[in-house]
């Protein structure tokens, strides 16, 4: 007979693990070498046997300090334990062996009688949501600012009216599913080495359901559900913005066996406007005025998102300058109020100027002092400083 080996070198870990370290390094060697998952592997079901050996000392506190002590000799005669005449594990392997197939193999193994069992009821006939119908549409800018409402055609699942969504032709019903006599499920028992495992699974011919439709409504063929277009009136919020998505509620596919439908979703893009930028709830827009308005000052007329305002020009305006027109901004959207509008004026100077036009300009200029160009006078005054201190 050939010499056991060592029940540490066996698991992959040494003498002074700990319980977990020894249920982890079990439940990798379990994964690695068990023949029903690696059924094509001729060692495994001896390498599963040592390994099983192996953890059921090491697993066992009286039997790894016995066996620490005297090897495999202080085991001789100590019960062991194995499997029983059914098949199931009893003696020393403890009990927590379920929960370790439990954890190997996913939770397909439960406990009990003896054997190893997995499954669960059929979940085919359980209400089910529809699923969410997904979208976009393209707005105008002032349409998001202002709000609007807008047609659209969307192709949804809707309950199939010539069956009312059973899926049977007319005058006819689903019949209890042969193979699975209506549960809905499969069972199948086989002898393994880890004993006798019985596996539950939704029946192949009915899908689950427990019935089967002989004769399918020509309409769905027998889905129960028809897709459709229908014509939705949607209403755009004043204030929406780029990206943002609307929700239709039961607007989406309909629901299965009972279940609610799913939801329309509508993702809005907002085209840009010539004129108008947006930032938050706020407008932004920029206004060109002449060099004279700029100098002298000016009434002039600005467009915001309600029509056109007037805004005072001060004398002696920079190019540049921003003014605030408060209110005159975007709604917001589930509160009150608005947001301001921001004009930017922008000082454009004049071209294409004739010879007369610029012999009054020069004699302008001429007339022009320092006090006139405050910030040129305060840079020249910081390059005089400048140029001082390099001397």
């Amino acid at each position: 007979m050939a010499e056991k080996r060592d029940y540490y070198e066996v698991l992959g870990i040494q003498k002074g693990a700990s319980e977990d370290e020894i249920k982890k390094a079990y439940r990798k060697m379990a994964r690695e070498y068990s023949p029903d998952l690696h059924p094509d592997r001729t060692d495994c079901e001896e390498k599963m046997k040592e390994i099983n050996e192996a953890y059921a000392v090491l697993s066992d506190s009286e039997k790894r300090q016995r066996y620490d002590q005297f090897g495999h000799g202080g085991l001789e005669g100590g019960g062991m334990g194995g499997m029983d005449g059914f098949g199931g594990f009893t003696g020393s392997y403890g009990g927590d062996m379920s929960d370790i197939f439990e954890s190997v193999f996913g939770g397909i193994f439960g406990g009990g009688g003896g054997s190893f069992r997995s499954g669960g009821s059929s979940s085919a006939n359980a209400p089910r949501r529809g699923r969410d119908v997904n979208t976009s549409i393209n707005i105008s800018f002032m349409d998001a600012c202002k709000g609007t409402s807008q047609d659209m055609t969307i192709t949804h699942q809707e309950k199939c009216t010539s069956c009312n969504g059973s899926g049977s032709a007319a005058g006819s019903a689903a019949e209890t599913c042969p193979n699975c006599h209506g549960s809905g499920t499969v069972r199948v028992t086989q002898q393994t080495f880890l004993g006798t495992m019985s596996t539950t699974n939704p029946c192949p011919t009915c899908g689950g359901k427990g019935t089967i439709i002989k004769n399918p409504c020509s309409s769905c063929k027998g889905v129960g559900r028809v897709r459709v277009q229908k014509h939705v009136s949607l209403n755009i919020p004043a204030g929406i913005d780029n990206g943002q998505t609307l929700r239709v509620s039961n607007e989406g596919d309909c629901g299965i066996n009972g279940g609610p439908a799913g939801n329309l979703n509508v993702e809005i893009n907002v085209r840009p406007h010539p004129i108008f930028k947006r930032n938050g709830f706020d407008v932004e827009c920029d206004v060109m005025i002449t060099f004279a308005q700029a100098v002298l000052g000016d009434t002039i007329e600005v467009p915001t998102i309600d029509g056109n305002v007037k805004l005072s020009v001060p004398e002696g305006t920079q190019s540049g300058t921003k003014q605030r027109l408060k209110g005159k901004g975007i709604k917001r959207l589930q509160h009150d109020g608005r947001g301001d509008q921001y004009v930017n004026l922008k000082v454009e100077v004049p071209k294409n100027l004739t010879s007369k036009q610029k012999e009054l300009l020069k004699a302008f200029e001429n007339s022009l002092e320092d006090r006139n160009y405050p910030k040129k006078k305060s840079f020249k005054d910081k390059l005089k400083d400048f140029f001082s201190d390099m001397k």
